[in-house]
This record gives structure tokens, sequence and C-alpha cells, in this order.
């Protein structure tokens, strides 16, 4: 088989690739320029942050309320897609990393009394928060299997997620959860396809965990967020779970 000379320019650019570089601290005034060519009001794209990233010449740009994105250190070309690095032992999803950190933060800035949490009897050992959605099958099925988890030491935390928007049956059965006195019975019952009657109270908070879902990148129910802020996307079955999480 003949080497060809793009062959040989790339295996150098994977091999370069195996060495960690740490990202060069950010000029100020580098960073304003990508901003402000990033920045268009009239179009609706606010940049919220810009940082070098880890491929020298490219910065990172986060635009409030939407994705991340890899541009030039004039701001003139930018790339919408992932960034991965090659290291010994695979390939690592840099910019999903970074997606996990900002779920974290976020679901840490939610307080304990606007989620329905369903805590071990014992130690706990690990959690998940879980964007759901009563009326969606595979929510159904994890939540049966929310006892399970409580016995390895798993808790579940709970946050509204109305697959069908704010003006659907699923957000009326949702905040009336939230507004219940029992909202760990309600939910359960609901969940079993149980008649409860509607009782949607002004400050329920599920509109703001709806919203809160979109931004952590939640696309479809039911919505696994490790501690780590990993995103698991759909149901896994409770001993798989627990397997993911060092749970044994």
């Amino acid at each position: 088989m003949i080497f060809t000379r793009l062959q040989a320019l790339l295996l150098i650019a994977l091999c370069a690739a195996t060495t960690v570089h740490a990202a060069p601290a950010a000029d100020q005034a580098q960073v304003e320029k990508v901003r402000s060519a990033l920045t268009q009001p009239a179009m609706g794209l606010e940049v919220e942050s810009v940082e070098p990233s880890a491929v020298p010449g490219l910065f990172t740009v986060q635009f409030a309320n939407g994705p991340v994105v890899y541009a030039t250190a004039e701001g003139r070309y930018f790339i919408v897609g992932d960034l991965h690095e090659v290291q010994a032992d695979g390939f690592v999803n840099l910019t999903e990393q970074r997606r996990d950190g900002d779920r974290l933060a976020m679901l840490d800035a939610v307080e304990a009394k606007d989620m329905i949490i369903f805590s071990p009897e014992g130690e706990t050992r690990a959690h998940v928060t879980v964007f759901t959605d009563v009326t969606c099958f595979y929510c159904q099925k994890l939540h049966l299997e929310v006892p399970e988890l409580n016995s390895m030491g798993i808790e579940v935390r709970y946050l509204a997620y109305p697959r069908a928007g704010l003006d659907s049956d699923g957000y009326r059965k949702l905040a009336t959860a939230w507004c219940a006195d029992d909202p760990q019975d309600v939910l359960t019952r609901l969940k079993a396809k149980k008649s409860v009657p509607e009782k949607v109270c002004a400050d329920n908070p599920v509109a703001a965990q709806f919203e809160l879902g979109q931004r952590a990148g939640v696309r479809g129910t039911p919505a696994i967020v490790t501690a780590s802020g990993k995103l698991i996307p759909g149901y896994q079955p409770a001993e798989q779970l627990a397997a993911t999480l060092g749970v044994n």
C-alpha cells in the first residue's frame, strides 16, 4: 500500500495530539475581539464567555442559551461541533466534559425543596437527578425501580420535564405532583396511571425546570444526570444504572 503524504501528515497530527497541552492564558484584548465579532444582536446571538481552547489558535465561545462553538483568533471563522482529544487510551470529548461541568453547576443551584426526592433508608452511596414526565412509558418503568435503586443506596432526585411542552396535559399532571401536600405519593400515583384531582398552583417550578432541562441538553425523558454532571439520555435498568454509578 502506498503511504501518501496526506496519510503521513495525519499520522503526525494524531501522534502530536496524544500530548496533553493546557490551554494558554486568555489575552483580554483578543477575547474582546472574538466576542465583538460573534455577538449578533439582530440574530439574537449573545456571547456569554470566550476562552482559549485546547487547540492553539482556537477560542471556545459559549453563546448565552446557545451552543458552544470554536472560533479563530480574529473571530472570522467558527466551527460548530464537539472538540475531541486523542489520548493514549482513546478519544476524549472535551466539549462534553465542559457540558458536564455546566450541567452540574446548574443542578447545584436547584434547591432540594423544588425536587421530589426518593432517598434510601440507610446510607446514600450515590445520587442521580432525573428529568421526568408522568406520561412517558420509560419514566414509569424507571419509577417502578426506584425502590430497588434506594435499596442499593442510590437517591433519586426528580425534576419536571413535560416533553409535550408547557401547554400540555403532562405539564398539568407534573404541576399537580409538585403542588401536592405529598408530592412523592402523587407522583407515584400519576406514573401508575391513577386518577388524581388536578391542582396547578401558581408558584410551581415545572416551567423553570423544563427550561433548565433544555439548557442542560435534555431532549427526551427520562434524562438521568449523575453526580458528576454526565447526562444519560434514556432509561437504564436499575442494575445497569448502579454499575454506571460504580455502586455494586
